[in-house]
């Protein structure tokens, strides 16, 4: 039997989703199946409306070996796995003769927990986050979530939280669900055979195609204890974001609350010795953290290396004491053991990491605003420590045993691949050597005239910002091109304090344009709300460079308030900085302006999502057009028609805002 040619399966995959085929997925195909036919590397930029989803699951299902895809959004994990595997699994069986599974696994804390429903929380003495008269009074916010996800645990064949409609709320979801570390494994576990996270693993390991999530793919690659199943072939999506999941997931936290729970939940099962040695230690590190100052901690005070001393050998203390112990009288006592355990471990394995001190380690303070959360109640400071890069630990785990593919809009900063590689640990496109990973970089365009469809426009005639700086010009600027654009507009910001003053400011001076903000509800119901009405404009920060898909008249306007640059006193991104710099390369280049370059990509992606949108994205940042890493931050957006022109740039505006109202009236 001859085997299926690509483009005919490609064809009837697009055609089952009600797609168009367009040439820059055809070649992405084509690369995918090349490179997992060498077992080689690739990293693909496939611009927005490519249909990259199927560029890679088409060549991935054909080739029959076992493939994991990540992602970094939720929103792409539930399109992979309610449509578009579905429909193209049924698409290609007739020509590959099999139907491949498919099967979607998060983190254990993402699925109900039986034990924990049926037996209740191993409580806290004073925590107070579990009051079982509150949780059984129906009329409270929590007792009505709890009643509802018992109910929800007899109908869902999922017990996953994301397939729960309306959701709960953290605090209620705490009560029914475990860490990996806090589970009591399904052999122990009087709920085993039903247990919802182990059938999703069994499901995992039967499939075909698991789609799971970036930060699983990092604690499989980390921990070394073997999460995803084995496979063949690993296709990160949304890859621009896979580095700082990573850097998260491997990032280590102590904060004085986190350290007194874990007092609390092992006092009651150790001996008092011991028990109060761990309650001194605790003691110790709560009164050097009220004196920290936030910043990075090149050396650790003396004070503090004591602190961290006294809780890793009381920690220890504790973990070998709860292991050598049973006590009948404890209720529940396996699961209350293995919740204490999973605490004072996290305390001793900080604790030891920053006191053994690496070079590859940066630390430093850090301060919250007073919460009333229980973690907080103490002292608004946490202690943190995160890997300084983790290019080399990506290089070692991720790029050995398997062919990866790395997709994503935005991949190609300032003109090529290498920036990014570099921070996955790859070597420069076309360098060979013994243990470098074979790769190459394509990059397979867009379906968009993007010069005819859009505008970038850098406000060059405005003052530099300054930081706090008042920046009144800018907010005239805003003024009148939200004015020119009839509303349209989603405004991205650099800080949650830029878009609050903004937005305080806008509904003042414009009032017949509403204006939403982040932060005033979720960000599904502003999106929601920003799509259905064109005068309607949203301002926010981080999540929405990226999170926004509203294609129509109703986003016309994009607006960055200035290049997002790290900011300069964020401990880890100038660590970074300072590394590159001590090894004679350019450290701006290679942290901030990478960063802000692949944050501006994403930014001006907002603006184009469909072959009929027109529209401005507007920089009001003079440094885009003066400064000299203005010409590699612009080679990294699309290629919009460029004018610093503030007339030619309205009436733009007042004509596509002209045009859209003739349309729709």
């Amino acid at each position: 039997m001859t085997k299926p040619s690509l483009p005919d399966l490609l064809h009837a995959a697009v055609s089952a989703v009600g797609g168009t085929e367009r040439p820059g997925q055809v070649a992405m195909a084509e690369a995918v199946a090349e490179a997992i036919d060498d077992n080689s590397h690739l990293l693909v930029q496939a611009g927005t409306g490519t249909g990259k989803s199927l560029g890679y699951l088409v060549p991935a299902l054909a080739q029959g070996e076992r493939v994991v895809v990540a992602t970094a959004t939720l929103a792409l994990q539930r399109q992979l796995v309610e449509r578009d595997l579905p429909r193209t699994v049924d698409a290609l069986h007739p020509q590959l003769r099999r139907r491949p599974q498919f099967a979607m696994l998060k983190g254990r804390s993402n699925y109900l927990c039986l034990h924990r429903l049926h037996e209740g929380v191993p409580q806290d003495e004073e925590e107070g986050l579990f009051d079982p008269f509150e949780a059984a009074a129906p009329t409270s916010k929590l007792g009505q979530d709890l009643m509802r996800l018992r109910d929800w645990s007899d109908e869902t064949e999922t017990g996953d939280r994301d397939d729960l409609t309306p959701g709960v709320s953290d605090r209620a979801w705490a009560q029914v669900s475990v860490s990996s570390r806090e589970c009591l494994g399904a052999s122990k576990c009087a709920y085993g055979v039903e247990c919802f996270a182990e059938a999703a693993r069994e499901r995992a390991k039967l499939a075909d195609v698991v789609v799971t999530n970036h930060a699983l793919l990092a604690i499989d690659a980390i921990e070394g204890a073997p999460v995803l199943p084995e496979h063949e072939v690993l296709i990160v999506d949304e890859a621009h974001e896979l580095v700082s999941r990573v850097t998260g997931v491997a990032t280590g936290e102590l904060t004085p609350g986190q350290v007194n729970r874990a007092v609390r939940r092992s006092a009651k099962l150790v001996d008092e010795k011991v028990a109060d040695q761990l309650q001194t230690a605790a003691e110790g590190f709560e009164r050097v953290m009220e004196l920290a100052l936030p910043g990075r901690l090149e050396e650790i005070p003396e004070e503090l290396a004591y602190a961290l001393m006294a809780l890793r050998d009381a920690a220890r203390a504790v973990i070998t004491a709860l292991g050598s112990t049973r006590d009948r009288s404890v209720q529940d006592e396996d699961a209350v053991r293995k919740q204490a355990m999973a605490s004072v471990e996290t305390v001793h394995g900080v604790a030891e990491r920053i006191t053994q001190g690496s070079e590859y380690d940066v630390v430093w303070y850090e301060r919250h605003e007073p919460r009333g959360g229980a973690a907080y109640r103490h002292s608004g400071a946490s202690l943190r420590v995160a890997p300084l890069t983790v290019s080399g630990l990506l290089r070692e785990k991720l790029f050995t045993e398997r062919s990866v593919v790395l997709a994503s809009a935005t991949l190609k900063l300032g003109g090529d691949f290498n920036g990014v590689g570099a921070s996955l640990g790859l070597a420069p496109e076309g360098t060979t050597g013994d243990d470098l990973p074979v790769w190459k970089g394509i990059d397979v365009g867009s379906p968009f005239d993007y010069p005819r469809q859009g505008i970038l426009y850098v406000a060059k005639h405005l003052s530099r910002p300054a930081r706090d700086g008042d920046r009144g010009d800018m907010l005239d600027e805003l003024t009148e091109l939200m004015q020119a654009a009839g509303g349209r507009t989603l405004g991205l910001f650099s800080s949650m304090r830029a878009a609050q003053q903004a937005a305080e400011e806008l509904r003042t001076r414009v009032p017949e344009l509403p204006i939403l903000l982040q932060g005033e509800d979720t960000l599904g119901e502003l999106i929601k709300n920003f799509a259905a009405d064109p005068k309607t404009c949203l301002f926010g920060t981080l999540s929405l460079w990226q999170g926004v898909d509203v294609p129509g008249p109703s986003c016309q306007l994009v607006v960055m308030d200035k290049i997002p640059f790290p900011r300069p006193d964020d401990p880890l991104m100038s660590a970074r900085q300072k590394a590159v710099e001590e090894a004679g390369g350019n450290g701006f280049m290679a942290v901030a302006a990478t960063h802000a370059a692949l944050l501006m990509a994403q930014g001006a992606g907002r603006l184009v999502r469909a072959t009929g949108d027109r529209g401005v994205v507007a920089v009001l940042d003079p440094r885009l057009a003066t400064a000299r890493y203005g010409s590699y931050l612009k080679a990294s957006l699309p290629d919009f028609w460029y004018t610093t022109d503030r007339n030619q740039v309205r009436k733009s505006l007042a004509a596509i805002d002209a045009a859209s109202k003739a349309a729709n009236a």
